[in-house]
C-alpha cells in the first residue's frame, strides 16, 4: 500500500529565464567549493573532486546552471556552480554549446565531467525538477533539496527520479541533500536515487530520503548487473515503501544509516548483489533486509546493526527476508578506510547531520557531529607572515568595507584603517570580508595581514571578484596574493577554513 504524504510546494513557477547566467554576490553559509572530504567508493577509482580548481559561478535559475555548463572552454573544464533559490520548469530552459548537452525541464549533466553543484545562501530547491547524470564523470552534488519529481501527471521530469544516473557514469559524490516525494508510483513518482546501465563509484552521504514509494535502485532489471561500488552512509530513509536500496548485482557498502517506517521492504539485495551492512539502526519497519520480489538471490554481510521494532514476514517463493535473526551469507571487503559510529547513536547523529541546510556537519566516527572545512585543507604555519608592502598606494585606505558577520568587539572598518592593533573576525570559524569602491578599480595584488601575536588562525581561503563570483585565487594563511589584474568594484576575502580564531588586521589592495 502506498503512503502519500502531501508536501507544501513553493510559490507558482517563475517566468522563463534568459539563457544568460547572471552572477550575483550573495551571503554564503559555507565555502563555494565542495565542503568536506569525499568518502566511500566515490573516493576510489582516482577519486572525486568535481569542479575543484576551476571557475566558481552563481546561478539562481536552471537556465543559468545550463549556461554555466555551456560557457566552459570544454566539456571537461572544471566548474563549481553555486545555486540559491528555487529551480523549476519555469526557469529551466535548454542552452546550447560545444561543452554541454542540455534539455528543458531537467538539469542535464550529460556527456560532461568535473562539475560541482552546491547549494548556498538561503538554500537551493529543485522543485518538480530532477537532476539527470548521463555519460558523465567526476560530479559532486551537495547541499540541495530535490522534491516532487514526477514521471506521470504534470509536470514531468527525469523519468520521475529526483537524482538519476545512467550510461557509463563514474565517480559521483552526492552529499547533504534532501530528496523527497509526496507518494508512490500511483501518484506519479518514481525513485529518489537511481543508478543503472554501467554506473559505478558512487557515494550518497549525510542525506535525507523520505515520503516516497521507492528509495532508489542499482540496476534497472535483473540483467543490468554492470553497476555497483556504491556507498551509503549516515543517511535517513523515512516513510519509504521499498528500495533502500534495491541492489541488482554489484557491491554496496551500507553503514551508519537510520531507517524509519519502511512499509514493505528495505535493503533488497538480489540477482547476485552483495551488500556490506554495518552499524545501521532500523526501527518501526518491515523486512528491512533480504531478497524480495525475485527468485534470483542476493547476498549480505551484516554486523553491528540494531533492529528496533522490526517485523519480519515468513519466507516463501520470491520473498526471502534475512530476519528475524540476520546472518551473513557472503564476505565483502572495501578499498577505503572509514570509521563506524556505534549503531546506538546513529539516530541522533543522523538527525543532526543528514539533509540539506544542516551546516554540512559530519560525524567524527565517535558519535560526535563536527563542522567540516573545505577540502583539501592545507595547514598554515603558526608563525604570522610578515609581508612588506608592495609598491604603490594601498587602495583600501579611503574605500568602504563590509562582510558576512563580525565577532563582538571587531569591525569591518578595522581592515582598512592602517592600524595593526585592530582587526576583524567573523562570528564563527569562517566568513567573508570585503573592500568596495564607488567605481570600477583595477587590482592585481592583495595583502592579508594578521594582527601582532596572532597564532595563524586563517586557514584555507578564496579571493573573489564579488561582482561576478569569480575566484581570483585560493590558498591558505596570511600574506601577499598576486593575480591577473582585474577591474572590479568589490573584492572579497572568504575564509573557508580556520585553525583557531581567524583575524584580519589589514586587507590591503594594490593596482600593481
Amino acid at each position: 500500500m502506498r503512503r502519500a504524504v502531501v508536501l507544501r510546494l513553493g510559490a507558482a513557477l517563475a517566468a522563463a529565464a534568459t539563457a544568460a547566467a547572471a552572477a550575483v554576490a550573495l551571503p554564503m553559509i559555507q565555502a563555494s567549493a565542495a565542503v568536506g572530504t569525499v568518502t566511500g567508493y566515490a573516493s576510489a577509482n582516482g577519486g572525486t573532486t568535481g569542479g575543484a580548481g576551476g571557475q566558481t559561478v552563481r546561478a539562481t535559475t536552471g537556465t543559468a546552471i545550463h549556461a554555466a555548463l555551456c560557457g566552459r572552454a570544454s566539456s571537461s573544464t572544471p566548474i563549481t556552480i553555486e545555486v540559491e533559490g528555487t529551480i523549476n520548469h519555469g526557469n529551466t530552459s535548454k542552452v546550447s554549446g560545444g561543452s554541454c548537452n542540455t534539455a528543458a525541464g531537467v538539469i542535464e549533466l550529460k556527456q560532461i565531467s568535473n562539475v560541482t553543484i552546491i547549494g548556498v545562501g538561503n538554500g537551493a530547491v529543485f522543485d518538480q525538477l530532477g537532476i539527470h547524470i548521463r555519460e558523465a564523470r567526476n560530479i559532486i552534488i551537495q547541499n540541495v533539496t530535490v522534491r516532487n519529481v514526477k514521471k506521470s501527471g504534470s509536470p514531468t521530469s527525469n523519468g520521475g527520479d529526483a537524482i538519476g544516473m545512467e550510461s557509463g557514469v563514474r565517480n559521483v559524490w552526492v552529499d547533504h541533500v534532501t530528496l523527497e516525494a509526496s507518494g508512490g508510483e500511483s501518484e506519479g513518482f518514481d525513485g529518489l536515487f537511481d543508478m543503472k546501465n554501467d554506473t559505478q563509484y558512487v557515494t550518497l552521504s549525510y542525506s535525507t530520503l523520505r515520503n516516497s514509494g521507492r528509495g532508489g535502485l542499482i540496476g534497472s532489471s535483473e540483467s543490468d548487473r554492470s553497476n555497483g561500488y556504491v556507498t551509503f552512509h549516515h543517511n535517513l530513509y523515512q516513510n519509504i515503501d521499498s528500495r533502500t536500496p534495491l541492489l541488482r548485482g554489484g557491491i554496496a557498502h551500507i553503514y551508519n544509516n537510520h531507517y524509519a517506517n519502511l512499509h514493505e521492504s528495505g535493503i533488497n539485495s538480489r540477482a547476485g548483489g552483495r551488500a556490506k551492512v554495518d552499524n545501521n539502526y532500523f526501527e518501526d519497519s518491515k523486512d528491512v533486509l533480504g531478497t524480495f520480489y525475485t527468485d534470483e538471490a542476493g547476498y549480505w554481510q551484516v554486523s553491528g546493526n540494531i533492529f528496533d521494532n522490526v517485523t519480519w514476514s515468513s519466507r516463501s517463493g520470491d520473498n526471502n527476508p534475512a530476519g528475524p535473526n540476520p546472518q551473513s551469507n557472503t564476505s565483502v571487503s572495501v578499498p577505503y578506510s572509514y570509521r563506524l559510529d556505534g549503531a546506538n547513536c546513529v539516530p541522533d547523529v543522523v538527525r543532526q547531520t543528514a539533509g540539506a541546510n544542516k551546516g554540512l556537519r559530519v560525524s567524527d566516527g565517535s558519535c560526535t557531529p563536527q563542522t567540516p572545512t573545505t577540502t583539501p585543507t592545507v595547514t598554515p604555519t603558526v608563525t604570522p607572515t610578515v609581508t612588506p608592502p608592495p609598491g604603490g598606494t594601498n587602495l583600501s585606505i579611503g574605500a568602504g568595507s563590509d562582510g558576512s558577520s563580525k565577532a563582538s568587539g571587531t569591525s569591518y572598518g578595522n581592515v582598512r584603517d592602517g592600524d595593526m592593533s585592530t582587526y576583524w573576525s567573523p562570528s564563527g570559524s569562517t566568513g567573508d570580508i570585503s573592500i568596495k569602491w564607488g567605481s570600477a578599480t583595477t587590482v592585481s595584488q592583495v595583502v592579508i595581514r594578521e594582527p601582532s601575536g596572532s597564532t595563524g588562525g586563517i586557514g584555507s581561503w578564496q579571493l573573489l571578484n564579488a561582482g561576478n563570483g569569480a575566484v581570483l585565487k585560493s590558498g591558505s594563511g596570511a600574506g601577499a596574493i598576486t593575480f591577473t589584474p582585474v577591474s572590479l568594484s568589490k573584492i572579497t576575502f572568504r575564509i573557508t577554513g580556520s585553525n583557531g580564531t581567524p583575524r584580519v588586521a589589514e586587507f590591503e589592495t594594490y593596482a600593481g
